[in-house]
């Protein structure tokens, strides 16, 4: 008998929320990304603008959710500081309407996010539990 457990099960029984749901608020932040985007471009004061602020935040919660609390404020302390510092960075540039800067504070954010996701520990039984 062979016992097959997926990414998001062992991430489950790790008491972590799992990796997809992560990947539903990145989906949903890169979406109201490109409506501010958009309505940065086009110099509009639109609600997208103001809608990506609150994705931005649902996705740096998942992502410590899935981190899971010892490590995110252990060993993962850096990558926690870095998303804060890059989603700062983000909310400063959409209140300044100023394109360039969101674009680039955004690839900063996106690469925050990706690497402290991937340096979280997947193991069962690891220090994050």
């Amino acid at each position: 008998m062979t016992l097959s457990v997926t990414a998001d099960e062992a991430t489950r029984a790790a008491g972590r929320q799992p990796a997809s749901a992560v990947l539903r608020s990145a989906e949903a932040a890169n979406s109201a990304a490109a409506d501010c985007w958009t309505a940065l471009l086009a110099g509009c004061d639109s609600v997208s603008r103001h809608a990506l602020l609150a994705r931005l935040r649902e996705l740096s919660e998942a992502t410590s959710i899935y981190a899971g609390r010892d490590w995110w404020f252990g060993e993962g302390a850096r990558h926690r500081r870095r998303v804060a510092r890059t989603q700062a960075r983000i909310e400063e540039a959409v209140a300044d309407r100023d394109g360039a800067d969101f674009a680039e504070a955004f690839v900063g954010y996106d690469q925050a996010v990706a690497t402290a996701v991937v340096c979280v520990p997947k193991t069962v039984g690891s220090r994050t539990t």
